[in-house]
């Protein structure tokens, strides 16, 4: 969160997700480094496996943290399209009014698992939202865990530039192959 907070802009944000078994390390994180609360999203997966221990109940939901660099910054929001843009994955959301914070994406599609899958893999529909909510074109967008690059993919299919960062070289393979894979050849050379 330090690392991040040292290279954000001043109206910059971070989007964190997790379960329940991280999320709440990650928000007194972003507490102790002094960002600034915007929102915690609940995405409701209405395809989640099951539990099959049958000791608990089954989690279908993580949660997404939304913070900005400063209390006094100013980030972005495009509001507009959140309220009237076509979320047609999302049976939550009711066309013409405002989005709110429980989204219901599912998982990933098969065809976003073809090449293999990374344990904590997103929906590119969810990074799609996330995006577009938060940036504008050619902002730059950076994910210290990048994993098989999501983020990536759903940045530069909508005209955002992109770093990506992991440690594991078997997941930025997976990244390569699926870059090459969703993003177009006239996008990729820009």
């Amino acid at each position: 969160m330090k690392a991040c907070k040292r290279i954000l802009k001043p109206n910059g944000t971070i989007w964190i997700s997790g379960t329940y078994h991280s999320i709440y390390q990650c928000g007194v994180a972003l507490e102790i480094n002094e960002y600034h609360f915007l929102n915690d999203i609940v995405w409701f997966k209405p395809n989640a496996a099951p539990n099959l221990s049958c000791c608990f109940f089954t989690a279908s939901h993580e949660t997404l943290i939304w913070a900005r660099r400063e209390k006094k910054g100013k980030h972005i929001f495009n509001y507009d399209l959140m309220k009237n843009g076509q979320w047609k994955e999302d049976s939550l959301k009711k066309d013409g009014l405002q989005m709110r914070s429980v989204w219901s994406i599912g998982t990933p599609k098969p065809s976003e698992k073809i090449f293999g899958r990374h344990p904590t893999q997103k929906p590119l529909d969810l990074l799609k939202r996330i995006i577009l909510a938060s940036t504008k074109e050619g902002d730059l967008v950076l994910d210290p865990f990048a994993g098989s690059s999501t983020t990536g993919i759903a940045a530069v299919l909508n005209s955002r530039r992109f770093i990506g960062i992991d440690t594991e070289k078997k997941y930025l393979d997976l990244s390569i192959k699926r870059y090459n894979n969703f993003v177009p050849k006239n996008i990729m050379q820009k």
